[in-house]
């Protein structure tokens, strides 16, 4: 039974999946219900994932165990979703490793280095509390000196990131800004990290699902993701990129049978990337979601939901009152900032209202996120209710 893998037959009830923008929309339940702009916190899935990851389940607690060996089933499932899901990310299935989320990844990397009174991290003031955190800790019991490099307008200085790591032990930073919606010079902070000798940690949330993504052309040592947000993929489904090559230097803080090529032997050997950082027993089932979603964008094309994206971003931007807008008016993203007197009433006002947009702490201010399967109209109607704000 595990040989072929688990294949759930959608297609009976869903059909064949969207080839378009138009029938992406079409297949999520959520939206004949609100024109959803929200999706940079989670997104909402289409009923072929809601239904993979269910399905997944009951082919495990019920077919499998009058046939199979459940374990021997569930691990041979979790090598294929690791291959599946790293081709997404062109990337070596063994430097992925199957986590919880990108809060999950981040912390277990940074958690999983040798640290030492004095040692120092650098990030930036970007950083999503999955980003800080971490770090803060590493402070309070480890004595750790934490650097924040400042931005401005979700734009960094290289010449000041460069500054703060000469003598950093590892950097870490956004490839996408959750609060501006500006793309960050991945690549050439890696670099700067890697002269100066330390690693490179990227929260990569917010990039998956938005355009083609290849995360080894980073240079990263690490890059933790997740699939509920872009991807449109279900919760507790992540991602974290380890290069081998980089790996003998984490030592995980956990370690079960599923971090260790043979869980067996008299001395383990840990998996030589992500997987390393991979537990005991996890349903696939998220996962298993999450290959749908990532097979329901490719059947759109992601060159096409990239271009989708952008257009009704700079839609949006074109109609925003100039004065409101704090993202760039050429969008970099599907994410787009905006201000308003009182953001939590306006968030308030136009769920009223039927659209769904989120308020953020810094800068105080609201947040849209438009992806492919919003339309023209829902975005002139988000703008126009943006404008109406006093």
């Amino acid at each position: 039974m595990s040989g072929a893998g688990f294949d759930p037959d959608l297609d009976a009830e869903h059909g064949e999946r969207p080839g378009s923008p138009e029938a992406l929309r079409e297949s999520i339940p959520a939206c004949d219900r609100v024109a959803y702009f929200n999706t940079g916190a989670t997104g909402p899935s289409p009923g072929r994932v809601l239904d993979a990851a269910a399905a997944w389940e009951r082919y495990h607690k019920v077919d499998v165990l009058a046939d199979a060996d459940p374990y021997e089933v569930a691990f041979d499932e979790y090598e294929r979703l690791r291959e599946r899901l790293a081709a997404f990310l062109d990337a070596p299935a063994d430097a992925i490793g199957l986590t919880e989320s990108t809060a999950d990844g981040v912390s277990a990397v940074a958690a999983a280095l040798d640290w030492e009174p004095g040692d120092v991290v650098v990030r930036t003031d970007l950083e999503h509390p999955a980003g800080t955190l971490p770090f803060e800790r590493l402070e309070r019991r480890r004595g750790v000196e934490v650097r924040v490099v400042d931005t401005e307008d979700g734009r960094i200085d290289t010449d000041a990131f460069a500054d703060a790591v000469a003598d950093a032990d590892l950097a870490c930073f956004s490839s996408l800004s959750w609060n501006y919606g500006t793309r960050l010079p991945v690549r050439e902070l890696c670099e700067i990290a890697a002269d100066a000798g330390a690693f490179s940690l990227v929260d990569a949330v917010q990039s998956p699902g938005q355009r083609p993504l290849s995360v080894p052309e980073w240079g990263a040592d690490a890059v933790a993701c997740s699939g509920h947000k872009w991807c449109l993929g279900p919760w507790g489904a992540g991602l974290l990129y380890v290069d081998p090559a980089a790996a003998g230097d984490l030592h995980p803080a956990q370690v079960s049978y599923r971090s260790v090529d043979d869980a067996g032997a008299d001395a383990y050997d840990l998996n030589p990337g992500g997987a390393r950082f991979e537990r005991g027993t996890a349903s696939p089932g998220p996962h298993v979601g999450l290959r749908e979603a990532v097979e329901t964008l490719e059947s759109v094309g992601l060159d096409a939901v990239r271009d989708r994206v952008l257009d009704l971003a700079g839609r949006l931007t074109d109609r925003v009152d100039d004065h409101r807008l704090l993202s760039p008016e050429d969008p970099e993203s599907g994410l787009v900032t905006v201000d308003v007197a009182d953001p939590e009433a306006t968030v308030e006002r136009l769920h009223g209202e039927g659209i769904v947009i989120r308020d953020l702490p810094d800068p105080e201010a609201v947040r849209a996120s438009v992806h492919a399967f919003n339309t023209e109209a829902e975005v002139d109607r988000l703008a126009e209710a943006l404008n109406a704000d006093p």
